[in-house]
C-alpha cells in the first residue's frame, strides 16, 4: 500500500526551528514597511495651510459671570475693577435661587480666593458659583 503523506523531512531541525525558519521573511517585510514609513513619512515644523472654505477659531469671549478675578487679586464686575468696600454695592442682591458666578483665573492663589470668599460670606452670600473652563 503506497502512502497518500509523504513522511515529514527531518532534516535534523524540531518544529521550533521550523517554524522560526518560516515567520524570519515575514519580521523581514515588517522591518521594511517600518523603515519606509519612518522615511516616508519625517515630521515637519511647517503648520499646514489654511485650507478654503474652513472657518476660522472662534473667538473667545469673557464667561457669563457676576464676578471676574484676574491672577493679580483684581475684581472686575462689568468690566469695571472695585475694591472690597465697593465690591459688594456693585454685585446682584443675595439670592438663594440664584448663586452668584464667579470667574476667577486658573493662576488665582487660594488665599486671594479665600479672602474673596470671606467678603462675599459677610455680604450675604450663601451660595456661589464657581466657573471653570473646559480642556480642549
Amino acid at each position: 500500500m503506497t502512502q497518500l503523506v509523504p513522511p515529514p523531512s527531518t532534516s535534523g531541525k524540531g518544529l521550533l526551528e521550523r517554524v522560526e525558519d518560516a515567520l524570519l521573511p515575514l519580521i523581514n517585510l515588517v522591518f521594511l514597511l517600518l523603515m519606509f514609513f519612518i522615511v516616508a513619512g519625517q515630521l515637519t515644523n511647517e503648520p499646514l495651510p489654511e485650507l478654503p472654505g474652513t472657518t476660522p477659531q472662534k473667538q473667545v469671549r469673557s464667561p457669563d459671570a457676576d464676578l471676574m478675578v484676574r491672577a493679580d487679586g483684581q475684581w472686575l464686575v462689568d468690566g469695571q475693577a472695585l475694591t472690597g468696600g465697593s465690591l459688594l454695592e456693585a454685585l446682584p442682591v443675595p439670592d438663594d435661587n440664584q448663586p452668584l458666578k464667579i470667574a476667577a483665573d486658573q493662576s488665582l492663589t487660594m488665599t486671594d480666593l479665600e479672602t474673596l470668599l470671606q467678603l462675599l460670606e459677610q455680604g450675604g452670600y450663601a451660595q456661589v458659583l464657581l466657573l471653570t473652563e473646559p480642556k480642549a
